[in-house]
């Protein structure tokens, strides 16, 4: 005599890597690249100092003397008073960790590099 069982069927067991948590972030800094008499340019560097991805960068900084960009590229800039934005460009907002990308600036003014903060989305 045969007695009716039933096989279970096993359950499919996945084994997905976790989204990983936190927010994206970076570090910045500013170097003078050349300077003359009323005027320098510089170079920034935008790092990404995080475990994930940026989507966009903000840097910023303050003027200690009066200094103003007259032309950036690779960012989009606001300034109010002595206070300077930078932004990314669209096409450098996206940043692998560890990786880092570049702006630069023409200004008027004595030469200087301030201390700039960066943040990321």
């Amino acid at each position: 005599m045969t007695t009716g069982g039933s096989n279970p069927t096993p359950t499919p067991t996945t084994s997905a890597t976790p989204p990983l948590s936190g927010s994206p972030t970076c570090a910045a800094s500013l170097q003078v690249t050349q300077s003359w008499t009323g005027g320098f340019t510089a170079d920034a560097t935008v790092r990404n100092t995080g475990s994930l991805a940026t989507r966009s960068w903000r840097v910023s900084w303050t003027w200690p003397g009066g200094q103003q960009i007259t032309n950036l590229w690779n960012a989009n800039g606001t300034t109010s008073g002595s206070s300077q934005l930078a932004t990314d460009a669209g096409f450098n907002g996206v940043i692998a960790p560890a990786a880092s990308t570049t702006f630069g600036f023409q200004a008027s003014g004595n030469a200087v590099a301030p201390a700039a903060s960066c943040t990321a989305n």
